[in-house]
C-alpha cells in the first residue's frame, strides 16, 4: 500500500510544472436540455457504433452550441478516440480527407457527419515531428498529432465550441466555461488569444463570423489581438478565404459580418481595391450600395432562396470597377475598350486576396456586361434579353443600382421592372413608345466625286 502511494507521489511530481491537468465540469442530462431528439439519425448512428465498438464518442462544436442556444444546427460533428483509418473501417461510407487535419466523412447521401480524432497540443518532440509542422509565421501547416478528450478540448478555438456531449451517458462536458460563456452571450477564445491568432489568423475572421452569426460580443482579451495581427489574414491562401468568405456572406448575417469586418479593420484584407473606394469622396454612397446587397442577399438566405456568390462578388467589386475605369477614360481609352480593361484588371488585382476561379469569374463578367445590354431595348433585344441565363441575376443588380444611382438608372429600372410582368400586346407596346421617344439620327449624304 505504501509502495503504490509513493508511486502516485513520484508521478504527480514529475508531472508538475510539467503539464497542467484540467477538472471539468460534468453536467447530468436533466440540467443541460440536450435530447436526443434534437440530433439528427445520421450523428446518433455514428456516435452509437463508435461507441459499441469500443471507442470514446462525443458530440462537439457548433451542433452542441446551437441546440444549446435552442437554434437548429446544419449539422453535428464527432470527436472520437478512434484514428481515422479506425473509423474507416467501421463504416463503409466513409472518406478520409485533409492534409491539414485528417478527417473521416461519413456520408449518408447528401448529409455528411464529420469525425475528427482527439488532437493534442503538440507532439513529444515537436521539432522532429512529421505530423506537426508550422510555417516560419507560425502558422500550423500540418497537424495530424493525436491525443485525448482534455488534449482535443484546448486544441478548440472558443469555449462555446468545446462543449461534449457523451453518448454514454448523456452527460454534457465542460472544461472551459463555455457553458457559462453562451449564458452572457460572450465569445472567448481558448488559451492566449496571440498565440492561437498565429497559429492560424482564420481564427480572427471566425470570431467575427459567429459574433456577428449568434449577435455575441468578443470577450477584451479576444478582440483586442484582432487589432493588432490583423495582417497575418494576408499569409492566409486565398483559396482558404474564399472559403470563410462564402461563410461570411452566404449564410444570413452578411451586413453584420460586413460591419464588423470594418470594425476591426479585416475588410481592407480581403477586399482592398473595395475599401479604397469606401474612403473616397464618394465612402456613402458605395457603402448604401454595398449594404443594400448584403441586406437583399440576408432576406434571400431567410426566405429559404438561392443566393449567388457571383452576384455578391459582383456587388463588392462594381464600384472599384468604375473608378478604374474613369481612370482609363481619362487617359484617352474608348468607353467599350476602358471598360473590358478595367473588368480584367480589377478581377486580376482581387484574385490576389480572395481566390476566384473561372467560373466565377464568368458569371461576375456576365452581370457587368449585362448591365450595359440592358440599356439597349429596342426591337427584339429585351425578348432575347430575358432569355439570358444571367439576365435575372443582371435585372437584379439594376434595381441595387437603381438605389443609388441617377435619375436615368431608376427610369431604366422602373422601365425593365414594368416590362418584366407585361403581358405579349404591353411589351410590344411599350416598345412602339421607346421608339418614337428616341431620338433619330439622320446619316450624311455621300459626297460625290
Amino acid at each position: 500500500m505504501l509502495t503504490n502511494i509513493l508511486r502516485w507521489l513520484g508521478r504527480a511530481c514529475q508531472n508538475t510544472g510539467r503539464e497542467k491537468r484540467h477538472v471539468p465540469v460534468i453536467i447530468p442530462r436533466k440540467e443541460h436540455g440536450i435530447s436526443r431528439t434534437n440530433i439528427s439519425k445520421h450523428a446518433l448512428k455514428v456516435l452509437y457504433r463508435l461507441r459499441d465498438a469500443g471507442f470514446q464518442a462525443y458530440l462537439v462544436g457548433g451542433g452542441v452550441r446551437d441546440v444549446l442556444l435552442e437554434r437548429h444546427p446544419k449539422d453535428f460533428d464527432v470527436a472520437t478516440d478512434a484514428r481515422p483509418d479506425q473509423v474507416q473501417k467501421l463504416f463503409q461510407n466513409c472518406r478520409l480527407i485533409g492534409r491539414r487535419f485528417r478527417l473521416a466523412h461519413i456520408h449518408f447521401g447528401a448529409h455528411i457527419v464529420e469525425v475528427a480524432t482527439f488532437r493534442a497540443n503538440s507532439p513529444k518532440n515537436e521539432e522532429t515531428s512529421p505530423h506537426l509542422v508550422h510555417s516560419e509565421a507560425g502558422m500550423i501547416l500540418r497537424d495530424n498529432v493525436y491525443g485525448t478528450l482534455e488534449d482535443d478540448v484546448f486544441r478548440r478555438d472558443f469555449t462555446i465550441n468545446a462543449l461534449y456531449y457523451n453518448i454514454a451517458d448523456f452527460t454534457l462536458i465542460d472544461y472551459v466555461g463555455g457553458l457559462e460563456d453562451l449564458k452572457t452571450s460572450c465569445l472567448r477564445m481558448i488559451g492566449d488569444a496571440r498565440h492561437r491568432y498565429r497559429e492560424d489568423p482564420v481564427r480572427m475572421l471566425r470570431a467575427i463570423r459567429f459574433a456577428a452569426k449568434l449577435d455575441f460580443h468578443i470577450s477584451p482579451d479576444t478582440e483586442t489581438p484582432i487589432f493588432e495581427l490583423g495582417f497575418l489574414v494576408k499569409l492566409v491562401p486565398s483559396a482558404r478565404l474564399l472559403d470563410e468568405y462564402i461563410k461570411l456572406f452566404l449564410s444570413g448575417f452578411a451586413e453584420a459580418s460586413f460591419q464588423l469586418l470594418r470594425h476591426y479593420k479585416l475588410f481592407g484584407i480581403l477586399f482592398p481595391e473595395t475599401e479604397a473606394c469606401l474612403n473616397s469622396t464618394k465612402s456613402h454612397q458605395v457603402e448604401t450600395f454595398i449594404k443594400d446587397a448584403l441586406t437583399d442577399t440576408d432576406r434571400r438566405v431567410f426566405e429559404h432562396k438561392p443566393v449567388a456568390l457571383p452576384f455578391l462578388l459582383a456587388a463588392f467589386l462594381w464600384y472599384p470597377l468604375q473608378f478604374q475605369k474613369e481612370r482609363l477614360r481619362k487617359e484617352g481609352m474608348t468607353e467599350l475598350a476602358a471598360f473590358y480593361e478595367a473588368c480584367d484588371f480589377i478581377l486580376r488585382e482581387q484574385q490576389k486576396n480572395v481566390a476566384i476561379s473561372r467560373r466565377l469569374v464568368q458569371g461576375i463578367k456576365e452581370i457587368w456586361i449585362l448591365q450595359a445590354r440592358l440599356m439597349r431595348r429596342s426591337g427584339k433585344r429585351p425578348l432575347q434579353l430575358c432569355a439570358h441565363p444571367r439576365f435575372r441575376a443582371a435585372y437584379d443588380f439594376l434595381l441595387l443600382r437603381a438605389v443609388t444611382g441617377d435619375r436615368a438608372e431608376q427610369e431604366l429600372a422602373e422601365w425593365w421592372k414594368e416590362y418584366i410582368v407585361g403581358d405579349d400586346e404591353a411589351k410590344a407596346q411599350m416598345i412602339q413608345i421607346l421608339k418614337k421617344e428616341m431620338p433619330r439620327y439622320r446619316r450624311k449624304p455621300k459626297k460625290r466625286l
